[in-house]
């Protein structure tokens, strides 16, 4: 294997016509030029320049690996360049995960932010589950990720850290035509007869059941249904009502509306996952998602709408 200052060292004999050149713009003596160049063409296996009375000249296996040397060269500029950028914030390709209420809105909402502020950063997003999200960062997969504590704590893996972004307060959806809908804060007790809809695992922790429970009774019928499309359809239809993250409130269709559940409401938090050396772009983007929140974002979500 050639040595990259071997090739430079050609490059440069090539480029002055002469040891002595060589010596001088590389900052070497003429003796330790030879005696490199004598190494290299050992290593190639035979001459690779014509000596001449005054300087010398690629012969045909040097012009060969000349221009190996020079791809290789040039590439390796373009690695460091390219690094340089990366480390920097500036460039290159940033992976973010996120579940699925982050990605309404508040993902979205930082990300365009991101792209504004840092245009040659190639963002790729994901969704998932906030435990699968957490491995995947362990695993080197992400860069970055938004994770939930629920439905059962929030996930952890090694070499993965989490700073808490907000208190994420879940809302229940009722058609617009129901009885209640127009309460703007209901009392959890007042909806035990109704069916809900939900996905969460048969016999696993929910934060429905735990609010249910401490309002003093269990859900009568329970629908499972695993994606919001599907959740918001039911609602709308009068088949049931459901639990909806203040995250979601900007994608619930105009045939629901959204009512408190007062101090009985379920809550979840929301936290931003980094591996533990992160990527300065990850780090620009964790900033970002904070002025999001900071920026009276959350609170807006959070507001009900109106019949």
């Amino acid at each position: 294997m050639f040595e990259i200052d071997a090739l430079r060292l050609l490059v440069t004999v090539a480029g002055t016509g002469s040891f002595t050149g060589a010596a001088t713009r590389l900052n070497y003596t003429q003796s330790a030029v030879s005696r490199r160049i004598a190494s290299l063409e050992q290593q190639a296996g035979g001459p690779l320049f014509e000596r001449l009375p005054r300087g010398v000249r690629l012969n045909p296996a040097g012009h060969a690996l000349h221009r190996h040397a020079v791809d290789v060269l040039e590439r390796l500029a373009r690695a460091e360049q390219e690094l340089a950028v990366i480390h920097a914030g500036q460039g290159g390709t940033l992976r973010v995960g996120a579940f699925a209420t982050a990605n309404i809105s508040l993902v979205p909402t930082a990300l365009r932010a991101f792209k504004q502020a840092r245009p040659e950063v190639e963002v790729i997003a994901t969704e998932g589950r906030s435990g699968t999200l957490t491995q995947r960062l362990a695993d080197g997969a992400l860069d970055l990720a938004v994770v939930s504590d629920y439905p059962s704590g929030l996930p952890s893996a090694d070499g993965v850290t989490t700073a808490f972004l907000l208190e994420d307060e879940l809302l229940v959806a009722l058609r617009r035509e129901h009885p209640l809908a127009g309460a703007g804060t209901i009392d959890l007790w007042e909806l035990r007869d109704e069916a809900w809809l939900q996905d969460a695992p048969a016999g696993g922790p929910t934060l429905l059941l735990d609010a249910c429970a401490r309002a003093g009774f269990r859900p009568k019928k329970l629908i499972r249904i695993a994606e919001w499309t599907g959740k918001f359809g039911y609602a709308a239809a009068g088949l049931g009502v459901a639990l909806v993250p203040s995250l979601a409130a900007w994608a619930v269709p105009a045939e629901l509306v959204l009512c408190r559940l007062g101090d009985l409401a379920p809550r979840r938090t929301v936290h931003i996952a980094l591996p533990a050396a992160p990527l300065p772009a990850a780090r620009g983007l964790r900033d970002l998602l904070r002025d999001t929140v900071a920026d009276g974002w959350s609170r807006e979500l959070s507001a009900p709408d109106s019949p």
